[in-house]
């Protein structure tokens, strides 16, 4: 007798439909076809168990069994109940004319429970679109399964729950979730909070500028100057994400298994690999590719903490999915493509001692351990770390104060705010924030700029723009310029510009983008 059930296989973080034949005849055998992995094929030893535990057992006929597609290779134990219950329903153990109408997937113990298994919503995902009504999974995955609306969400603990469920001696209770419900109850209730950290005003203030234009940032200081802290709550004021921004965040972190018993992400992801990271862990792939690093942080921070340890190849991969926002992992085998649009957050000592230019230590770094040191971060990378700050250690004083800083709340709404003017002010361009306007080189017309700036004897000039370019009027666009004397130089590109006015007043945004990143900045 031929049975077909189905099941899911997770690509990269986007899911197929496994169809599952199986086919009882006469003979002896267990014969599984379809590109199995080896963990696939030693599902026959956890059924049997299973089954012959919950009074049920293998038929002792020859079996034949083909996952379809057969050119897709399957892996992992999660295809466990799906074959269990296609022998069942090809041998008559369980009978039901709806069986089709399902989705099933689940691992299975000895003694018939089910383990907790991958990929879960970017399964439910394709069940709805592809008209499955019902997706019975473990009962920890049924939580993020029911984010996707139009399916019915059966988490079961055992298996003698789903034969009980076919046979009709007992429905599975479906799992129920108020997705926006949930998801607007708990997005203002960050992990850490700004108002922990005393004193570094000046800093705080470039967090939220970094936080308001999505810009990269790199922290200098010496060790307790605070440099890690700072970084933790910076999730904690950017805006919080949106619906969309959510289960795209929820799909990336469902292929690895990090949504287990949580359904939706609510925060901001924030990811601080070691430094002994190796370059396929940070941006992905592997023999079954899984996501990376950079694409964990999909709409969050990574923060790479002491930026001079991790290896020069592990950074320098880094560079395209920073300019593209995802990154296509290709091997012979295979081409997948992840997102990664994060803010890179890196913090570094300024010297191997770590308190260079401090005249209160005595350490000191010999010119050759100076260059060595600083070699290991490229020019490029660091063109691409839009806002670079000086920390200094906070004073005893400030640390024994009991008053509290500004809350991430408080904070988080000017951001917010922020992000929605510029959101309306370059809306034609289809970015949403100064830093994505800048790396995609949108530009405007010279004179359109002075249509809305001050008279012509005051304000930033343009000369010699390199390859016919117009120049790129954002609040960011000062974070790509040198003070050399009166004149600003970008340092790659050539743009030539000067500040024709003394009075900085009317400039109040270009003077901190210039403060945060040049040193020479601070003759303004």
């Amino acid at each position: 007798m031929l049975i077909k059930v189905y099941g899911s296989a997770v690509f990269g973080i986007e899911a197929t439909t496994i169809t599952v034949e199986v086919n009882i005849d006469k003979g002896i055998g267990y014969h599984l076809v379809g590109l199995p992995d080896n963990a696939v094929r030693e599902s026959s030893y956890r059924i049997s168990a299973a089954l012959n535990n919950n009074n049920y057992k293998l038929p002792g006929k020859k079996i034949i069994i083909n996952m379809a597609p057969a050119d897709i290779r399957k892996e992992g134990a999660a295809y466990d109940l799906t074959l269990a219950i296609g022998i069942l329903a090809a041998s008559n153990q369980i009978k039901s004319d709806t069986i089709n109408d399902y989705i099933i997937m689940g691992e299975l113990s000895l003694d018939g429970s089910l383990q907790p298994i991958r990929g879960v919503l970017p399964m439910a995902i394709k069940a709805k679109e592809e008209g499955f009504k019902y997706f019975i999974v473990p009962k920890e995955n049924a939580k993020e399964a029911a984010i996707v609306d139009d399916v019915t969400i059966l988490g079961v603990r055992n298996i003698m729950e789903v034969i009980d469920h076919f046979n009709g001696a007992k429905k599975i209770e479906p799992t129920l979730v108020d997705t926006r419900a949930e998801f607007y109850k708990n997005i203002d209730f960050p992990e850490f909070d700004f108002s922990d950290v005393k004193g570094q005003e000046s800093i705080k203030r470039c967090m939220e500028i970094a936080a308001a234009g999505g810009h990269n940032i790199i922290l200098i200081g010496p060790p307790g100057s605070g440099k890690t802290m700072l970084a933790k709550r910076l999730p904690s004021i950017l805006p919080p994400m949106t619906l969309d921004e959510a289960l795209e965040t929820t799909k990336i972190h469902s292929v690895i298994g990090n949504t287990k018993n949580e359904g939706l992400l609510y925060q901001r992801p924030f990811r601080s690999p070691h430094h002994t990271i190796s370059n396929v862990a940070l941006v992905g792939g592997g023999q079954y590719p899984r996501p990376g690093e950079i694409s964990l942080s999909h709409n969050g921070v990574l923060f790479l903490d002491e930026l001079p340890e991790f290896k020069r190849e592990v950074l320098e991969v880094m560079r395209q999915p920073l300019e593209d926002r995802d990154v296509t992992i290709s091997r012979a085998k295979f081409t997948v493509t992840y997102p990664c649009s994060f803010m890179l957050v890196a913090s570094m000592n300024p010297s191997p001692s770590g308190y260079f230019n401090d005249p209160n230590s005595p350490m000191t770094s010999s010119p050759q351990e100076m260059q060595r040191y600083l070699s290991k971060i490229s020019g490029p990378l660091l063109d691409r770390i839009d806002i670079h700050i000086e920390v200094t250690p906070v004073p005893f004083e400030k640390l024994s104060e009991e008053r509290k800083g500004e809350s991430s709340v408080a904070i988080r709404k000017r951001v917010t705010t922020a992000r929605e003017i510029q959101s309306n002010n370059i809306r034609a361009t289809r970015v949403n924030v100064n830093a994505a306007n800048m790396r995609k080189s949108i530009i405007i017309e010279q004179e359109d700029f002075f249509k809305a700036a001050p008279p012509s004897n005051e304000g930033i000039m343009v000369v010699n723009p390199p390859y016919g370019e117009r120049l790129e009027v954002a609040e960011g666009l000062p974070n790509f310029f040198e003070k050399i004397g009166s004149t600003l130089k970008h340092e790659y590109s050539g743009w030539e510009a000067w500040i024709i006015s003394s009075d900085m007043d009317s400039f109040k945004n270009i003077g901190f983008c210039l403060l945060y990143t040049s040193d020479a900045a601070d003759d303004l």
